[in-house]
């Protein structure tokens, strides 16, 4: 961009024909990321320049946008970009959503159309609307990345799926196991072109188990070509009487076929012969992990932004050190448990009590059916630092009874810079001291 808006500020005519070819123009970013990840538009006066004079000249060649939503629609409207492919949008939220594209909602689901579109990543509301994606409407898709928000089993929906050109298919689904078996699993079975597979799935399975025999026998061994596998499987079951348990090392052995170097596999069991278990392939690839517990492993999770933690056995201190080690890029937590903290502490307990956890980048933390222990964890700003916290999700009574009617300067600074709180209450009259503990409000 730099280069290309350097070039265009010259007042030569040859230079101006060469930076419009296609080597200069099939890309355009307009997006600058930081060392601590926050998204920066370019400034005005560039970004004038290139609407006013460069995009109207140079939109045919663009086949891959890189925007802010806060400049997007200033770039849009500067062109009709009959090749774009390609269009990623930071700093995206449901208000823009609203605000940009609300009248893409609730329309029949042939009215999405493309000849030239290659790469799609879409939520859908229902599987049934994945599939209405793939019947050749978008005849040269190669790459296609889903996030499936409700799950609904309906083996009655016939689609004619066209599946020749995916190479590359994401899915992310939190599905019934008879939805893995009568949805997910043929599909996936018809992708015999597929290169590239990441399945970040949820599956509620009380018939059977799921290892890496069965991830070959029904997934992977239709797909001839593929070379990159990258999976997180969290299956919910239920043990009967006869059932043996499960032990970590005879689960790892099935994956002997795959074609990913590393598994890792931890096995919670639960109240009433419940069990929870999580398969996933190693780098973990994904930015979200959900349901781990006290006995999660001590690896090293660099993409996962999204963490939901939930046990019936207390989290102590020692933790959410570990959370906070592990998870170093976390932006998003959820905390689910409703058994307190130990009121005892060992000699190692105490000297680990005294080490503040650091969260440096959790913007968004809720408290999901915890108890209020874990909030005072939190908000006590000698357990836990969190310089960039600002969505709170947390019960009222607890947050008043932590925070001491909103007077305590203990859990004060981690409340300042907080701009959305939900507390579950809707009638209300705050106080002074409420108003003053959340300025931002």
């Amino acid at each position: 961009m730099d280069v290309l808006y350097s070039l265009f500020a010259i007042n030569n005519q040859r230079l101006d024909n060469i930076i419009q070819e296609n080597t200069f123009t099939n890309t355009l970013n307009f997006v600058l990321i930081t060392a601590t990840d926050d998204i920066l538009s370019v400034c005005d006066r560039v970004l004038d320049r290139f609407c006013l004079n460069l995009l109207p000249k140079i939109h045919n060649n663009v086949k891959s946008l890189i925007l802010n939503s806060l400049s997007m629609e200033h770039i849009l409207l500067a062109g009709d970009y009959p090749n774009l492919s390609e269009l990623k949008i930071f700093n995206f939220n449901i208000k823009t959503a609203l605000h940009y594209f609300t009248e893409l909602c609730d329309l029949p689901l042939t009215t999405c159309y493309s000849s030239n579109l290659c790469k799609l990543s879409i939520r859908v509301l229902y599987y049934h609307d994945l599939l209405a994606l793939l019947d050749g409407r978008l005849k040269q898709l190669n790459t296609l990345n889903v996030v499936i928000v409700q799950q609904e089993y309906n083996p009655t929906n016939v689609y004619n799926v066209n599946l020749s050109h995916l190479k590359c298919f994401s899915l992310q689904y939190d599905c019934s196991y008879d939805a893995y078996d009568g949805e997910i699993l043929p599909l996936l079975q018809r992708m015999s072109n597929i290169e590239v597979l990441n399945l970040n799935l949820i599956i509620g399975s009380p018939a059977r188990f799921i290892d890496g025999k069965n991830i070959y026998d029904e997934i992977l061994i239709h797909m001839p070509r593929l070379h990159t596998f990258n999976f997180c499987f969290l299956i919910f079951s239920q043990l009967n009487h006869s059932a043996q348990y499960l032990y970590k090392d005879d689960i790892l052995q099935t994956f002997t076929n795959i074609i990913v170097k590393q598994v890792e596999c931890m096995i919670k069991y639960r109240r009433y012969n419940g069990l929870k278990y999580h398969l996933f392939s190693l780098p973990f690839m994904f930015d979200n992990l959900q349901c781990i517990g006290n006995g999660f492993s001590n690896i090293i999770f660099n993409h996962v932004i999204r963490l939901v933690v939930d046990d019936d056995i207390p989290f102590e201190h020692e933790f959410f050190m570990r959370v906070a080690c592990c998870f170093p890029l976390l932006k998003v937590l959820t905390i689910s448990n409703s058994m307190p903290q130990s009121p005892i502490l060992n000699s190692y307990d105490n000297q680990l009590h005294s080490t503040t956890i650091e969260y440096p980048y959790l913007t968004s933390l809720c408290f999901s059916l915890a108890h209020c222990d874990y909030v005072e964890q939190f908000l006590n700003d000698k357990k836990t630092h969190l310089p960039r916290l600002t969505v709170l999700s947390v019960n009222y009574y607890h947050l008043r009874n932590v925070t001491k009617n909103f007077t305590n300067d203990r859990t004060r600074l981690n409340c300042m810079k907080v701009k959305e709180l939900h507390i579950g209450r809707k009638k209300i009259v705050y106080s002074k001291d409420f108003h003053t503990y959340f300025p931002l409000l």
